[in-house]
């Protein structure tokens, strides 16, 4: 099983060219390629969500076309925005 810190998640999003967009109960992280919106995923930032379970992150990975293994990788850093990229 896999979790993840919140903070880590959104860092590791912001740093491979997510953008964010919040209301009052989520944040939501736009991925655009040459101004086209590619894919959006959304981070709950309630209290209880400090540590992401592995559920939520299968349905991040999911939200960004990725698998659960290549969505961990991306948080991770070993895959770079470019090799995101190539995968979409």
């Amino acid at each position: 099983m896999a979790t993840r810190k919140r903070t880590e998640i959104e860092t590791a999003l912001s740093q491979k060219g997510f953008q964010l967009q919040t209301n009052k109960d989520h944040r939501y992280y736009f991925f655009r390629h040459n101004g086209k919106l590619i894919t959006k995923t959304k981070v709950s930032h309630g209290t209880k969500y400090k540590d992401l379970s592995d559920d939520l992150i299968a349905q991040m990975s999911r939200q960004c076309h990725l698998s659960k293994n290549d969505f961990l990788k991306l948080v991770d850093c070993p895959m770079l925005q470019q090799q995101y990229e190539n995968k979409l």
